[in-house]
């Protein structure tokens, strides 16, 4: 009887140390996961930290809807593994579970977004919008601007936004924005903090 229960200890053990790993923090899935989530929603600086390793996320958040710019979270997500992802899709990533701490920053560092952005499928897209009179990034963040200068070049750059979508709608041959990089460099708007960036500089490349 003593051997039997070896055995299956054995076989047991076994089965446990084949369970497939993912990426190079070894991630099993349904694996739960503390991630540190950056201030800087939507930009080109943006970090997603896995703790405690205090290492570079290597796959991406999904779910978490309340997320506001201008916060740092802690949150508990689990890591998810797709055996049959959709065509052009990932396979892999972390599932957002709960928030377990949230806190205000309270810096003033500048950081980019960038205004064009080319996800497959698709080409490079411009993405700003324009609502009620104010122009909207990613995520429905606002962009306000520390001048008028700033203002017009955000309205020339959403009218030729539209030029492009009207240009799809009428079948007309398909066009591609005519600069290949927009990088707005901003700030978090203190009067409208959590809910909208304000552009200090935006660089244009042909």
């Amino acid at each position: 009887m003593k051997q039997l229960y070896l055995l299956f200890l054995v076989i047991f053990c076994s089965a446990c140390s084949k369970e497939e790993t993912y990426g190079p923090t070894k991630l099993k899935n349904g694996q739960e996961v503390e991630l540190l989530v950056d201030h800087r929603f939507q930009s080109v600086d943006e970090t997603l930290i896995e703790l405690p390793k205090n290492t570079p996320a290597e796959f991406s958040l999904y779910g978490f809807l309340q997320r506001k710019p201008g916060y740092t979270y802690l949150v508990k997500a689990r890591f998810h593994f797709e055996k049959n992802p959709p065509q052009d899709g990932p396979d892999r990533w972390f599932d957002f579970i709960r928030v377990v701490n949230e806190q205000r920053y309270s810096g003033n560092e500048s950081f980019k977004i960038n205004l064009i952005q080319s996800f497959i499928p698709g080409g490079p897209t411009i993405y700003l919008g324009k609502s009620a009179e104010q122009f909207q990034y990613l995520g429905g963040i606002q962009l306000t601007y520390a001048n008028e200068n700033l203002k017009a070049q955000l309205e020339e750059i959403w009218k030729h936004a539209l030029e492009i979508t009207e240009s799809r709608k009428t079948n007309q041959q398909a066009i591609n924005p005519k600069w290949s990089a927009i990088l707005a460099t901003v700030r978090h708007d203190p009067s409208n903090f959590g809910n909208a960036y304000l552009v200090q500089e935006i660089k244009f490349t042909p």
